[in-house]
């Protein structure tokens, strides 16, 4: 069903066949370090390289989503994606085992945004609005990336919006934890105000690191206006320095750039009126992606060159441009181009910050435009820093008993090779049919050998679990479900025996006490047993009585049974038998 499911939708992008990750069978597997956006405009590649490199990737953002005003957010993929449903990304995601945690860009003018989160009623509405999206679409939470404050208000604005900014984090947060939500924020790079660097310090890591789950840092576009590496690898790494500083390392994740761009240097001669005004000095740089930057080297004859201060590749090449001027004569000119990007080695270099500090792991802009080489790269270095894994086991010395009986049980906790755990917290948990929660029921720490041991009881069928929490180091565990069903205790009371035609009361209590359980009552007959008309019905202390009758002389064989219910086993007493004179 898996594997129908990502074709359908990948050839509703594509031509391109969903294939197994690039990495295949590893032990261990890799630390799933990459997160990625999938762009409303490149689904024919980023959906495909996120599902084919799935051994990588715990979540994804869909970069679908913008803000209009506070009560509005528009859908941008709807209309970029006519032909295909949103609903078949999205299970192709959620299929392949991601979080789906979209993307909201601010898509208003400049100071709008700030304006609504300076305003009470209007930053609660734009919560609501946020929040409403995320559970309508059942979407794991929402990744905010509001670049407006950094590139179009003006650093004079910073001061005001700064503390509304932190305030409306704080409300979101709350909404969406209640929600069982994830918050992540998207920002450019900030610094250690004491190494003279403060970078965007208007999204304040550090009075929003309680509230946010996750924060990808943009470590890219370090040079825009003029040649130079996209993002370099010292100065990515100062920002990580400073944000594991202020925000726990387990929800930082460092950016990754899949494009590269390419500069015009200098021109000799006069461009071709077409290009003129784009092809100068001071022009903007072209980009390109990753995948298609050993193609442009080498249709000028460049050479790259790796750069590993910067942690990039650069090369340099000259361009002829032939067509006619503005006054339509023949004309030529010849332009010197530079071009940076990143490589598979830059994307590795990046990697290795997850193991070094510790890391969530890294963020790609975006999915879909890096070489195979770069996903290769990544599963290298998080098969290095893979976490052991933990294998969980749990067992009972019974599978049914009696209420009120005591058991024990016992779960054991190993590495993948068998090798016990020591020293290990570790719980004992279960769960009761209809719940949808675990509840603790022992905290413990393994022993030498890698087990614990207790003694329970439980007061209806429960389930019964092992587990443990992950850790840099280790991997979470969870045991096979052990399942132990309970059945109700039977008391009974009835009298030895009874004249023809009297009442002969057979009382009793069932445990646990509970109001409502039926009752009823069963005589030996021809062999057989047989169901009597006579029952009853507990009362609140679990109290039952009976009356029934005998019209001849003899023995009566009598047994009382209660029912079986989705919380406990049925019971069946033992027979007595009433002597009738």
């Amino acid at each position: 069903m898996r594997r129908r499911l990502l074709l359908t939708v990948l050839l509703a992008f594509s031509s391109v066949l969903a294939v197994m990750p690039a990495g295949g069978a590893a032990d261990p597997t890799p630390r799933k370090i990459l997160t990625g956006w999938i762009p409303y405009y490149s689904m024919k590649s980023a959906l495909p390289s996120a599902v084919g490199n799935g051994d990588l990737i715990k979540e994804v953002m869909p970069f679908w989503y913008t803000l209009k005003s506070e009560s509005k957010i528009t859908d941008l993929y709807s209309p970029a994606n006519p032909s295909v449903p949103m609903a078949n990304p999205l299970a192709a995601m959620r299929d392949s085992g991601f979080s789906v945690i979209p993307t909201i860009t601010d898509g208003t003018d400049k100071l709008v945004l700030a304006k609504i989160l300076s305003d009470t009623k209007l930053r609660a509405t734009l919560v609501s609005t946020i929040t409403n999206l995320v559970v309508l679409n059942n979407f794991q939470g929402i990744d905010l990336d509001f670049e407006g404050f950094a590139f179009v208000d003006g650093t004079a604005t910073w001061g005001v919006t700064q503390p509304n900014w932190v305030a409306f984090i704080h409300a979101l947060s709350t909404s969406l934890h209640l929600q069982g939500r994830t918050l992540s924020v998207t920002t450019p790079v900030l610094f250690d105000p004491a190494s003279g660097k403060k970078g965007y310090y208007v999204y304040d890591w550090a009075s929003i690191a309680q509230d946010i789950d996750r924060l990808r840092i943009m470590t890219y576009d370090y040079s825009t206006s003029a040649p130079g590496p996209i993002g370099p690898l010292s100065w990515a790494e100062k920002a990580v320095q400073y944000a594991v500083s202020v925000v726990p390392a387990s929800k930082v994740y460092v950016g990754l750039a899949g494009y590269g761009r390419d500069w015009v240097t200098s021109v000799v001669g006069v461009c071709p009126a077409s290009v003129a005004s784009s092809i100068t000095a001071t022009s903007k740089a072209a980009t390109f992606v990753m995948r298609d930057a050993a193609t442009l080297a080498s249709s000028y004859s460049a050479t790259p060159l790796y750069n590993d201060t910067y942690g990039e590749v650069t090369f340099s090449y000259q361009k002829v441009y032939n067509g006619l001027s503005s006054s339509g004569l023949a004309t030529s000119c010849t332009a010197s181009r530079t071009a940076w990007y990143m490589d598979a080695r830059g994307y590795a270099a990046r990697a290795q910050l997850v193991g070094k500090y510790h890391l969530g792991g890294i963020t790609a802009w975006t999915l879909g435009m890096e070489d195979p080489g770069a996903m290769d790269a990544i599963r290298t270095v998080a098969l290095s820093i893979a976490p052991d894994q933990v294998v969980s086991s749990l067992s009972s010395d019974a599978s049914e008993l009696s209420f009120g009986t005591p058991f024990s049980v016992r779960a054991q906790f190993t590495l993948a090779d068998k090798q016990p755990i020591a020293g290990l917290a570790v719980r004992i948990e279960g769960q009761n049919p209809g719940d949808t929660n675990w509840r603790t029921l022992v905290d413990s720490v393994t022993g030498d050998d890698g087990s614990i041991s207790a003694a329970l009881v439980v007061g209806k069928t429960t389930s019964l679990r092992a587990t443990s929490d992950g850790t840099w180091e280790r991997t979470a565990s969870l045991s096979a479900s052990v399942t132990l069903a309970v059945r109700r205790l039977l008391s009974i009371s009835a009298p030895a025996s009874s004249p023809v035609g009297g009442a002969i009361s057979i009382a009793g209590v069932v445990q646990p006490h509970q109001a409502g359980v039926p009752v009823s009552l069963q005589e030996y007959l021809q062999g057989k047993w047989q169901a009597s008309t006579q029952g009853a019905i507990t009362d609140d202390a679990g109290h039952f009585q009976i009356m029934t009758k005998k019209l001849s002389r003899g023995f009566a064989k009598y047994r009382v049974s209660v029912s079986t219910d989705s919380a406990l086993s049925g019971s069946t007493g033992s027979a007595f038998t009433v002597v009738i004179y």
